[in-house]
């Protein structure tokens, strides 16, 4: 009875002009899939290249917190090619490891059940972000963060953060999540591209017959 309800709910969240048309579940489940796959390539697509954090000031991957706090008396003494060096290479760490997630996020987007479309569907702007993030972020951070730690480990002032960070943590001055540069890029890039995969869904949703799709042209299109 509740999967009933669910499916029906789903039906009744589509445009309505396509509810008209006496959409099935299937059709509605699979349009919703169909965005959630989309978006995730075109994220990845975007960031996994170049400069798809590093020019993007919503996305670009910032110091950690004691770091960045730091970072105006470091440029004062001299220091401002390495700390440039060090954003730099932060973002650069996120780009090169994006490309990694895409299968983990189709995956999650193929086993998707019926209410998992309905909370999307219904579940506001973030609905996108909190659906991969709940499915995907353990395992992605896991698998990314590797990448990132070979990619920062070459910067010295990465370096000389991390072991400081570490004493100063111990002291409890410091969060434990701002102890290692690693983590915290990690952690920020799975965020970026939780972000722009919601941003790519809304997109083919307002205009799902600009994207050559079958099923989504059916169940978002006019």
């Amino acid at each position: 009875m509740q999967r009933r309800h669910a499916s029906l709910a789903l039906l009744l969240l589509v445009p309505p002009h396509r509810a008209v048309a006496a959409l099935s579940e299937g059709d509605a489940s699979a349009g919703v899939r169909a965005a959630l796959e989309r978006g995730a390539g075109l994220a990845v697509a975007r960031l996994g290249r170049p400069d798809g954090f590093f020019a993007d000031p919503r996305l670009r991957i910032p110091l950690p917190g004691p770091l960045e706090q730091a970072s105006a008396l470091l440029r004062l003494a001299g220091q401002q090619q390495k700390v440039d060096e060090l954003v730099l290479a932060m973002n650069r760490a996120a780009e090169a490891a994006v490309p990694q997630a895409r299968p983990l996020l189709v995956n999650a987007v193929k086993s998707m059940s019926v209410e998992d479309a309905l909370a999307v569907v219904r579940g506001g702007d973030d609905s996108v972000t909190r659906f991969f993030a709940g499915k995907t972020r353990e395992p992605l951070f896991a698998q990314l963060l590797p990448l990132v730690t070979r990619a920062t480990e070459k910067v010295a002032l990465a370096q000389r953060y991390n072991a400081l960070a570490e004493r100063l943590a111990r002291a409890g001055l410091v969060r434990q999540d701002e102890v290692q540069l690693e983590r915290h890029v990690t952690a920020k890039t799975l965020d970026g591209l939780y972000l722009a995969i919601g941003e790519e869904e809304r997109r083919i949703r307002q205009d799902p017959v600009g994207t050559g799709s079958a099923i989504l042209k059916k169940v978002f299109g006019g």
